[in-house]
């Protein structure tokens, strides 16, 4: 990250998006570190985390934000819409994530949410699967065209390109202020969080479309003997079914999603990972705010 003159510039960046824009890409990118989970499958994101970059003169804290849902209603969209409208009425600066390749009735909709009282940047990201890069300059006029943006900067968080500009115009737009976090900080959430997030990801990954969205996943036990972390977690699920699935044959799809889980784990926390996950079922565990709440939505 290059300054901006002498002076310290801190503050938080709210990146929001429909779903499936790569927003989770994005700030992961940012930071340097894989915080936030990724799949190719929409809403893979519930929950909002801080990613934080610092250097000698700067601090950016990124929201990364669930995607704003329109088409489907129930309690858990609900609460995820509710954390997208409540960061953007918490940050310095909003990165809004649209996808190169169009702007749908969803984007849209995304746009009537965004502050005018707070600078917009609008990264137009996944330029690098463009089949026909002529059509970037007439869609990022077509952008231009839905809010005032502060800039619009096309990106591709997959493979990195023009990050740093992006980068640029959010942190000529920070307040001057001291760092918001220790500078040794990535995120505002801890390794139980993280945990259970790397074994969501992983049933996103590795199961079809049904079962990801009827699973959540519980810490239950998280205990550090010297450089070995000892995980216990469970994943509820609201049918049978769908735990039979989960388990797969003789425990086999179970076994390969705490093993790449695991793996993430220990690349992130730079210790060993003992974990074992079992699956429960527990109907309606998505259906009521106060079941919610217990998941910590």
């Amino acid at each position: 990250m290059s300054e901006a003159g002498d002076v310290h510039r801190a503050g938080h960046v709210a990146i929001v998006g429909r779903p499936s824009v790569g927003k989770s890409t994005l700030m992961n990118a940012l930071v340097g570190e894989k915080l936030s989970i990724t799949s190719k499958k929409p809403q893979t994101t519930r929950y909002r985390i801080v990613g934080i970059e610092t250097t000698a003169k700067a601090q950016i804290a990124y929201v990364d934000t669930p995607g704003f849902q329109t088409r489907h209603r129930s309690a858990l969209n609900d609460r995820l819409n509710r954390a997208v409208r409540e960061a953007l009425a918490d940050v310095d600066v909003v990165v809004f994530v649209l996808d190169a390749a169009r702007v749908t009735a969803a984007d849209r909709a995304v746009v009537g949410l965004l502050p005018v009282e707070r600078p917009v940047v609008a990264a137009v990201n996944k330029i690098d699967l463009l089949p026909d890069k002529g059509v970037l300059l007439p869609r990022m006029a077509e952008i231009a065209q839905l809010f005032a943006f502060a800039a619009i900067v096309p990106v591709s968080a997959e493979r990195g390109t023009q990050l740093s500009a992006l980068r640029e115009e959010i942190l000529a737009r920070l307040p001057e202020s001291p760092p918001l976090y220790p500078d040794d900080d990535m995120t505002d959430r801890d390794e139980r969080f993280l945990a259970a997030e790397f074994i969501r990801e992983k049933i996103f990954r590795l199961l079809g479309d049904e079962v990801p969205y009827a699973t959540t996943v519980a810490i239950d036990a998280f205990t550090l003997e010297g450089a070995l972390r000892r995980i216990r977690a469970t994943v509820y699920v609201d049918k049978a079914s769908q735990r039979a699935i989960l388990l797969g044959e003789g425990g086999s799809r179970m076994k390969a999603i705490a093993t790449q889980a695991r793996q993430d784990m220990e690349r992130l926390f730079g210790g060993k990972v003992f974990l074992e996950v079992f699956v429960r079922v527990k109907r309606g565990w998505a259906a009521t705010d106060a079941s919610l709440a217990r998941f910590g939505y």
